[in-house]
């Protein structure tokens, strides 16, 4: 009777426990990770809600936990290294953030009464949510064409990584790195335009 599961299935039970172990791993390996980084995760979240302007949306706790839990969920994601993983929770936060703000200003919730406060501090640095769907659809559009040009994107402005930090992590020059955000920001703006 085992024999026929097999043939069905394709797999034995030892493929199967392998896989098991694997995941396992690779969810330690995570978890792990997100202890480590914990303070850089915090200081993403920090900049991606002053940046977004949902300090009244999200709390930074609330991202970094909400980002997590996305992370988690996703059990084939395997990070080999801290700068991999920071820039794809750059990337969930920064979904996470769009998601929110997008159902804060939806019109089936009164999307045109707007409830503000008066923030000197940050006021300078809030992107409206009509710019923040545009960057994020350009990003799309990018990483569509030319992933590596989205992933600097994502290091150096979400991340907040300099060139520098980039090319290390990267493998490569830090010039390599200068061309490939230039090229980048052009590319969006012209997505932008």
């Amino acid at each position: 009777m085992s024999t026929c599961i097999t043939c069905i299935t394709g797999a034995t039970t030892n493929d199967a426990s392998a896989a098991t172990n694997a995941n396992a791993n690779a969810s330690e390996h995570t978890e792990a990770l997100f202890s480590s980084l914990y303070k850089d995760l915090q200081r993403l979240a920090r900049r991606e809600v002053r940046r977004n302007g949902a300090h009244d949306v999200l709390s930074t706790g609330t991202l970094v936990h909400e980002a997590w839990l996305d992370i988690s969920k996703r059990t084939t994601l395997e990070f080999d290294q801290p700068g991999r993983f920071l820039a794809y929770a750059a990337r969930t936060m920064r979904g996470l953030v769009i998601d929110r703000v997008r159902s804060r200003h939806a019109q089936k919730r009164g999307g045109g009464f707007v409830i503000t406060s008066l923030d000197t501090l940050n006021a300078g640095h809030v992107i409206q949510p009509e710019t923040l769907d545009d960057i994020s659809e350009a990003l799309e559009e990018l990483e569509a064409v030319d992933p590596d040009l989205a992933h600097v994107v994502d290091l150096k402005f979400f991340c907040g990584f300099t060139l520098a930090e980039v090319a290390r992590m990267q493998g490569v020059s830090e010039r390599t790195v200068q061309r490939q955000w230039e090229k980048a920001r052009l590319v969006l703006l012209r997505e932008l335009s």
